[in-house]
């Protein structure tokens, strides 16, 4: 049997210090419906993250706007217990509000930006940001103003690299101007690829691509689908497939599923070890333009 850990999906490297391994881990499922509140069982979602770890999993993806904070405790709770914890990287996002379940309001004012860095180092216990990400761009303010504010903080040593959150290739040339941009977040999936430029932008520019919503499988899963099918072939989950696609689309992904389940989180690190061919990636690649 093969091995099940996140190593096998390969790595990527963020800078001389961190190279992770591709199969990351996101906590946005870490709280209440609708993304708001507390998890039933805190104890549980923090032995996800440690276990997590035991899988080989060193890049986290997290934000303040999760429950709000509800995820970064339980994700700062579970990296306690981790063997390798200076070895983990953690990517953030900042510019959400949240007033109630489901609701998200951008809000990209320079001095809450600040704030919401300053008060995720306190609630995650670290001295510095890996990664953070503009959540989203809010039209209310100059992007010059945004990302600016990021790069000050990178420049004083509290952030080590800049991303930017389901952006156009016009959007991330524009915040090229003002800093220099590591990574992207945007929705995408093999059920939906829209963004296939951003991506190959993305990869040219030497940026890593975050895939949020990496799992959106739901339509195409049937007795006669394509992606059950080729499931059935390789005798894994739909869900591993709709992973090793991810993994092949480019050097430059890394999926981040989330889930509070054990069970889930191993099936989801298994996909590390699906190699598509060639012809199964061309036809699923054909499901979603």
């Amino acid at each position: 049997m093969t091995e099940l850990n996140a190593a096998n999906a390969g790595t990527y490297k963020f800078d001389d210090q961190f190279v992770v391994n591709r199969l990351g881990y996101g906590t946005m499922q870490l709280t209440g419906k609708g993304t708001w509140g507390p998890y039933a069982d805190p104890a549980r979602a923090a032995d996800v993250v440690t276990h997590a770890t035991e899988l080989g999993i060193n890049f986290f993806d997290t934000a303040d706007s999760y429950g709000p904070w509800f995820a970064d405790r339980y994700l700062a709770e579970g990296l306690k217990g981790a063997a390798n914890r200076d070895q983990i990287f953690i990517s953030d996002k900042v510019g959400q509000t949240r007033q109630g379940p489901g609701i998200w309001t951008p809000h990209g004012e320079p001095n809450y930006l600040r704030q919401q860095v300053e008060v995720s180092m306190m609630t995650l216990g670290i001295d510095h940001e890996d990664l953070v990400f503009l959540h989203r761009i809010d039209s209310h303010f100059p992007v010059a103003e945004q990302v600016g504010e990021l790069k000050k903080m990178q420049d004083e040593g509290k952030i080590r690299h800049i991303g930017l959150s389901q952006v156009s290739v016009d959007q991330l040339k524009e915040a090229q101007k003002y800093a220099k941009i590591d990574a992207v977040e945007n929705l995408y999936n093999v059920s939906n690829h829209k963004d296939d430029d951003v991506v190959d932008y993305a990869q040219s520019q030497g940026m890593a691509f975050l895939p949020w919503f990496p799992l959106d499988t739901g339509r195409l899963i049937g007795a006669d689908s394509p992606l059950s099918t080729i499931a059935k072939k390789y005798g894994v989950s739909e869900a591993q497939i709709a992973l090793a696609w991810l993994l092949k689309r480019s050097p430059n992904i890394l999926p981040i599923p989330g889930t509070s389940s054990i069970q889930h989180l191993e099936d989801n690190v298994a996909a590390a070890n699906v190699k598509l061919s060639d012809e199964d990636f061309e036809a699923l690649s054909q499901l979603s333009k």
